[in-house]
């Protein structure tokens, strides 16, 4: 284990220092191409900013609003069905909207059930299993300015049950 750390202190320093030779090798200006590169990604973040403001208001009044309450309850008599504990139906729906909040929910469900129950674990399994797709489909198509995306949200959506299934199928299998 001690290789492995001495290992890892080096190989982002290596990597750099690797990527300049090779420019100054090949005689390429390497600090005006990063100066070239930050630009370009502080311009990308600038036009994001009005996609993610919207999002953040839209996950605020989402949660506000009651209307996640609201899916967990109308989900609730097939997960009842199914077995999928009621305590991590929030995240499977907030999940797709939101990272952070997501986040915010499995440190409660921790707290409450603790890490190495069944919840707890079905917890972590499906933050890590799905995606923040809402985010995403608002960041990329934001960026590359696509205004018709098609089957990608219903897709992606389809993916996150599919994925909050499968968590709570493998926790099953593994730790029950």
């Amino acid at each position: 284990m001690n290789v492995i750390n001495r290992i890892s202190l080096y190989v982002v320093p290596v990597i750099l220092m690797t990527t300049v030779s090779i420019g100054l090798y090949k005689n390429i200006k390497v600090f005006e191409i990063f100066l070239q590169g930050a630009k370009t990604g502080l311009d990308t973040a600038v036009r994001l900013v009005p996609t993610l403001v919207g999002l953040i208001v839209a996950i605020g009044m989402f949660r506000a609003s009651g209307a996640m309450e609201l899916f967990v309850y109308a989900l609730s008599p097939i997960t009842g069905k199914i077995g999928i504990p009621a305590e991590v139906m929030p995240l499977a729906i907030l999940k797709p909207i939101s990272g952070a909040g997501s986040l915010t929910l499995v440190s409660s469900v921790l707290k409450e059930n603790g890490p190495d129950s069944f919840i707890g674990r079905l917890a972590c399994v499906m933050m890590g299993s799905t995606e923040t797709t809402f985010y995403v489909t608002a960041v990329y198509f934001g960026v590359t300015k696509v205004k018709n995306t098609g089957y990608v949200i219903p897709v992606a959506l389809a993916a996150d049950v599919v994925c909050v299934l499968l968590s709570f199928l493998i926790c099953r299998l593994f730790f029950i």
